[in-house]
């Protein structure tokens, strides 16, 4: 790893960090919060965050305000990239395409598959990598946005046991049935859309046999809510399945960062209870 950046916010670091990643056969960068706790010699929780489509590492550490809570809480923030990144790395004109839009699937489908192993990337290479370097426990939780809330959920619900917690900001909750999502799934995973639902949130969560503590925030004035997102659907999967998902739903908010500043106290809040030892 190579250190790139490093910031001192309410008494701990904002860190930014490259390094060569095997699965998505590129460099890669991502960002890390350490609070002030981790100077004392203690292990500290950890909150994986991420981020929607055109995004990077820097949106939600520099938009969210998050860090003042994280550092009275104890928790550390990892903010990966949303994409591989590199001049040989497949690419696309449409900005819900290619870089800066992961999706945190597998592809399967070249020239995708060469690169585009966000999945693998985010819950196995990413995690050890961090559980390796910085003083963390083995205490994980994941959110993330729009994009990065599809992210968050599905990769929860398809390992329950390795976090303790998922929230979301805007998600993407019916991908199969939505533009964004069938545009990104035909690609990235092909035309045989039988492999779909496995990457899709409201159908893991109907099907769903483990559960993880999950909240979603929604924002009522949200200008992508019915026809990208489809909370209503994400619902419906967690009354069907009993799943135990806070879905809070919010007059006059849109789909920035306003709307996510305004709530993540709440969601850290949340995970900090989950991640107790």
């Amino acid at each position: 790893m190579e250190n790139i950046s490093s910031n001192k916010s309410f008494g701990g670091w904002h860190k930014q960090y490259s390094h060569r990643s095997a699965v998505l056969n590129c460099d890669m960068r991502f960002a890390i919060y350490l609070p002030p706790q981790v100077s004392t010699g203690d292990t500290v929780p950890v909150l994986y965050w991420l981020s929607g489509l055109t995004c990077t590492d820097e949106n939600f550490m520099q938009k969210s305000g998050a860090q003042a809570i994280a550092a009275e809480l104890g928790i550390a923030i990892v903010a990966p990239d949303t994409s591989p990144r590199g001049d040989d790395v497949a690419d696309d004109e449409g900005y819900d395409l290619g870089k800066g839009a992961g999706f945190y699937v597998n592809a399967t489908q070249a020239p995708w598959n060469r690169h585009y192993q966000m999945y693998d990337y985010i819950v196995e290479e990413l995690p050890a990598l961090i559980e390796a370097n910085f003083p963390v426990s083995g205490m994980r939780s994941i959110s993330g946005h729009s994009m990065g809330g599809h992210g968050a959920l599905t990769i929860a619900l398809k390992n329950p046991l390795r976090y303790q917690s998922v929230s979301a900001f805007s998600p993407i909750s019916n991908p199969i049935n939505c533009p964004w999502g069938q545009k990104a799934f035909t690609q990235y995973l092909g035309d045989d859309k039988s492999q779909w639902p496995q990457h899709d949130a409201s159908e893991l969560m109907r099907n769903a046999q483990q559960f993880v503590p999950a909240r979603v925030e929604q924002g009522n004035a949200d200008q992508f809510l019915e026809e990208q997102l489809k909370p209503d659907t994400l619902t419906a999967a967690a009354n069907a399945s009993g799943y135990p998902l806070e879905l809070n739903s919010h007059d006059g908010y849109d789909h920035s960062y306003y709307f996510i500043a305004s709530f993540i106290e709440e969601h850290l809040r949340f995970h900090a209870v989950h991640m107790q030892p």
